[in-house]
């Protein structure tokens, strides 16, 4: 089981935040497409599951990839075991998906920046993220560990890499996108 070893942040100084990144790797420019799946009436996503259908496009290419997360096994960073699995036809597991009952719950789009660098020998990725619909800028650092024993040292990888951007324990927060586009769109 890999679990997502990730803690975000609400970014003050995006300029600054970006040049730290850049000193460490070259970035790569991407917008998500994401579609969140529910099923009406039994909690599912509500229970903090998450089933993503997602398309990220790039300069260079398109992915789908369709993710499930089960609910957080560390409430303080949200984090979460993940499973992810690229996709050749989104549209045919779109349909395998309302086949079983799930229905499509919340589609939105955001702007990544993403960087890709090894710190305290943990692969990281840590993305600078807009939404449209929520207002500044989200840095999200994650790495996996494949055990919950070793989500304690990834996380403290993490929080490293945070606070040498400048980023501090009070800009931390555990609210989800999906969370603050439904509100901002009064649903």
């Amino acid at each position: 089981m890999s679990i997502e070893a990730e803690l975000k942040a609400r970014v003050g100084d995006p300029q600054t935040v970006r040049a730290g990144l850049a000193s460490r790797a070259d970035v790569t420019q991407a917008v998500y497409h994401d579609t969140y799946y529910d099923r009406a009436g039994d909690g599912f996503m509500s229970g903090g599951r998450e089933l993503r259908l997602r398309t990220i496009e790039t300069q260079d290419s398109v992915r789908h990839l369709l993710t499930f997360k089960a609910p957080a096994v560390d409430e303080a960073s949200g984090s979460k075991p993940e499973f992810e699995t690229e996709v050749a036809d989104p549209e045919a597991v779109a349909a395998i998906l309302e086949g079983l009952g799930y229905r499509p719950a919340l589609t939105f789009s955001k702007r990544c920046e993403n960087f890709e660098f090894e710190h305290d020998g943990h692969p990281m990725l840590a993305t600078l993220v807009t939404v449209p619909e929520i207002e500044g800028t989200f840095l999200e650092v994650e790495t996996v560990v494949e055990q919950e024993d070793g989500l304690s040292a990834a996380l403290d990888a993490v929080r490293g890499v945070l606070h040498e951007l400048g980023i501090n324990d009070d800009d931390l927060t555990t609210e989800l996108y999906t969370d603050a586009v439904k509100r901002s769109r009064g649903a």
